[in-house]
């Protein structure tokens, strides 16, 4: 066996990886004049160091969560559904074409009903390029980047053109009813006694990602289709010898990965603005890709890399806030972060196996 152990795959690599790239990411700061420390410290303290904080770290992590899952199951399919901003775009707008329509009661009927309205949505918008991918050999990648355009056109035109209030020059939707307004975490652990803070925006749909990310390892790896889809990944040829149809399952695949795309706007649509608005996604779609790597395409592992990159969003703001590191230099130590992550996965992964190798054949002799 020359592979190493799989917790140092799944664990140690990852940390060996974001190590680096906190090294690199500290000599950029101190290139610029800045003290790598205190800016750690104060992106720790800005991120985790009260409830306000956790409040927009868990709200950060609660997109991520939607978005590196969507990613995580297509990637098992042997898919890069690189479409996730797209869909989750038009998960919101299905999200509120449902709250919009009814005046809900309460959001424990409102919730459900654009739970399943953000999936379907998110969902039909993965269709095509997924039956374009199955039947006419398409690109998945290109197909779904394109639909990332055409979704934000469509955004766009039904803000301006048929969703916007009468009067209104902002290009969004009205207020949801009040029925459909979701409760903060501020307001689920005050029965508690526990204090939180009430200008946070995390909200309830953060136990539905993960419920999401349960379910997601019941359908991977306890269930037919689960096993359908890791055997597609792996191999086609060997899949269809095994008598898996590669048509249906990509298409399973893609619609659950848009699916759990489109569900993003529980959070950001219905948990935080309480109204559909223009660039709601803020880019979350792309950074699931980089979740998912991290983690590994396992849903813990995604837990742990949506929680690493919450904490970069938020730490980040306050650095942009509070000190003279531009809010740019985040986007760099994220770009680190995936870089390291992803695309020199190898560089970390090669000498650790090799290093697991020596030390078997050590003990061999």
């Amino acid at each position: 066996m020359d592979r190493m152990p799989a917790w140092a795959d799944a664990v140690l690599v990852p940390l060996i990886s974001l190590l680096l790239a906190a090294v690199i990411s500290g000599l950029v700061i101190l290139a610029i004049g800045e003290d790598p420390i205190a800016a750690v410290k104060l992106m720790v303290t800005g991120a985790l160091g009260s409830s306000y904080g956790w409040g927009f770290t868990l709200y950060y992590t609660t997109n991520f969560l939607f978005t590196g899952l969507a990613f995580a199951v297509a990637s098992h399919a042997g898919l890069f559904n690189i479409g996730s901003e797209g869909q989750a775009m038009i998960g919101g707008l299905g999200v509120a074409l449902v709250c919009l329509a009814i005046p809900w009661p309460h959001w424990a009927l409102a919730l459900p009903a654009a739970i399943v309205g953000a999936a379907v949505f998110g969902a039909l918008w993965a269709l095509i390029p997924a039956w374009l991918q199955a039947r006419r050999g398409s690109h998945i990648v290109i197909t779904t980047i394109m639909f990332n355009f055409i979704a934000a056109a469509v955004l766009n035109y039904m803000l301006v053109n048929i969703l916007r209030p009468e009067g209104s020059m902002d290009p969004a939707t009205a207020r949801f009813p009040e029925g459909a307004h979701l409760p903060t975490l501020h307001e689920m652990l005050a029965p508690l006694g526990i204090g939180f803070s009430k200008a946070a925006p995390a909200n309830i749909s953060l136990l539905v990602a993960l419920l999401a990310c349960v379910l997601v390892w019941m359908l991977i790896w306890r269930t037919r289709l689960g096993y359908e889809i890791r055997a597609l990944g792996q191999s086609e040829t060997a899949s269809r010898y095994a008598g898996i149809r590669p048509v249906k399952i990509i298409v399973i695949a893609m619609l659950i990965s848009g699916a759990l795309s489109g569900c993003m706007a529980i959070n950001n649509v219905m948990g935080e603005a309480e109204r559909l608005i223009l660039n709601a996604t803020e880019g979350a779609g792309f950074i699931g890709i980089a979740v998912a790597l991290m983690g590994r395409n396992h849903p813990l592992g995604v837990f742990l890399a949506a929680v690493l990159f919450g904490f970069l969003y938020q730490g980040g703001a306050e650095l942009a806030l509070w000190t003279s590191i531009p809010r740019e230099l985040i986007v760099v130590i994220q770009a680190l972060v995936i870089l390291f992550t992803g695309a020199l996965d190898n560089m970390v992964r090669m000498p650790l196996e090799r290093m697991f190798l020596a030390r078997r054949r050590g003990r061999g002799t």
